[in-house]
């Protein structure tokens, strides 16, 4: 599995707080999938992470 986050993003960090071995804030105040492809124990929580987004930014492969 592969995650993005899109321009969409708000820099609500949710994805961040549930899922932190994918998913970290940039130095714009941006969620960004930093580690791809998601490491195997890690994507039940990708998958909350993508489902909770307020603004639909993730994107899973």
């Amino acid at each position: 599995m592969f995650a993005s986050v899109n321009s969409d993003c708000t820099g609500c960090a949710s994805c961040e707080a549930i899922c932190p071995e994918v998913f970290r804030m940039n130095s714009f105040g941006l969620a960004e999938a930093y580690i791809n492809p998601v490491p195997q124990g890690a994507e039940r929580l990708t998958k909350d992470a993508a489902n909770s987004c307020p603004v639909a930014a993730i994107t899973l492969e």
